[in-house]
């Protein structure tokens, strides 16, 4: 049952890297990436359970945490240009009314 949900997943991230390639919008790339490290989180879970090792699920949290907070850097890249506060100014002392 395993393998079988194993290979079903391993369809689906295929599937994912053909919405990757042909997406329409940085949008939907940005969202075919996230869905690809979804899929892989969970595709490390099932090899973890299958292979008896639960320690994988450790690994596939940490790549989970990864892939939400790449997702994040990448869309607020897209939108400000920057990723740190590159706009903000400290203020000017001497301009005090």
């Amino acid at each position: 049952m395993f393998s079988i949900t194993s290979t079903a997943m391993f369809i689906a991230m295929l599937l994912v890297l053909i919405r990757l390639i042909k997406g329409p919008t940085l949008y939907d790339r940005v969202l075919a990436v996230n869905s690809f490290g979804t899929h892989t989180v969970l595709l490390i879970g099932v090899m973890g359970f299958l292979n008896g090792r639960p320690d994988f699920l450790d690994i596939a949290l940490l790549y989970a945490l990864i892939n939400f907070v790449g997702t994040i850097a990448i869309l607020k890249f897209f939108r400000y240009r920057a990723i740190g506060d590159a706009m903000w100014a400290p203020p000017n002392p001497k301009n005090e009314d």
